[in-house]
């Protein structure tokens, strides 16, 4: 691939880390298994590790890699988001399947489902919450993600498209990330009872 005049040439993104693949195969099989064999412990350890990570994931995007991203010089951000996205593309579609699945079926286990459940309101509630984060980290965030890293393997990258669309997916990611907090209001509340 070229580059500008002048400019060394980039080497080409993978937009899909393949390297990444196996760890969230496993991970997801790991669910799967969690999940058909309604194994109690590995359901809540993939529930709280799939929530606490992209909990720390989001609020660290949008409360300190954003802020730090908006005074870096372009080529920075270039250099920095060619390197960064892609893993994201595994991670965060990794972590929110992992969070959601497990949280539903721990959920079906200790009967918070049933309507005379004294958590059943706390876990309406927390559905609308996850379900509105879920959309956004899946059908915001990852679109972002992806548009800069096909913006990013062109000849000629547009510095601004990139700029614009990592500022949605840094802020998007933040959003998210307070919408976290609610959740973890939710969750410790049911967890409480």
């Amino acid at each position: 691939m070229t580059g500008t005049v002048g400019a060394p040439a980039r080497a080409r993104i993978q937009i899909v880390p393949v390297k990444g693949l196996p760890i969230a195969g496993a991970v997801l099989v790991f669910e799967l298994v969690a999940i058909a064999g309604n194994y109690r412990w590995a359901l809540i350890f993939s529930h709280v590790v799939g929530g606490a990570l992209w909990t720390a994931l989001d609020l660290f995007l949008g409360l300190v890699l954003g802020p730090i991203m908006g005074r870096l010089s372009i080529p920075a951000r270039i250099e920095f988001t060619s390197r960064f996205m892609p893993k994201m593309v595994i991670i965060m579609p990794t972590l929110v399947t992992m969070n959601l699945a497990a949280g539903f079926q721990v959920a079906l286990l200790f009967g918070n489902l049933n309507p005379a459940s004294a958590n059943h309101a706390w876990l309406i509630a927390s559905f609308v919450v996850v379900g509105v984060m879920a959309t956004i980290a899946l059908g915001v965030l990852e679109p972002a993600n992806i548009a800069v890293l096909f913006e990013l393997n062109k000849p000629e990258p547009n510095a601004e498209r990139i700029e614009r669309l990592m500022k949605r997916f840094i802020y998007t990611a933040g959003v998210t990330g307070l919408m976290q907090v609610a959740t973890l209001v939710i969750m410790t509340r049911v967890a409480s009872r």
